[in-house]
């Protein structure tokens, strides 16, 4: 980043100040400016069921299906219907 301000010194002058945000950028070939964080939660989620494969015909429908189980979860913070988020948040 140092190296882009030596580059852009005639146009934006010399900087009193620098501050970098952690806030993630696509490559490092260029500043990236972030004018506002909303927060950013990585999950990484996973739902099993059952420890091979079944036939629908073997387990009469009890095995739950895994996207179903994770869309209820999901449904708990926002509606996958309105993408409203819930009041606590």
């Amino acid at each position: 980043m140092l190296d882009l301000l030596a580059v852009a010194k005639e146009f934006i002058g010399p900087p009193d100040y620098m501050f970098c945000m952690d806030s993630g950028a696509f490559d490092y070939n260029q500043l990236w400016c972030t004018s506002s964080l909303r927060g950013v939660n990585i999950i990484e989620l996973k739902v099993e069921f059952g420890n091979s494969g079944y036939h629908s015909g073997e387990v009469g429908g009890i095995i739950p299906e895994t996207f179903r189980v994770i869309r209820t979860l999901l449904d708990r913070i926002d509606s996958s219907e309105t993408g409203k988020v819930i009041e606590d948040f």
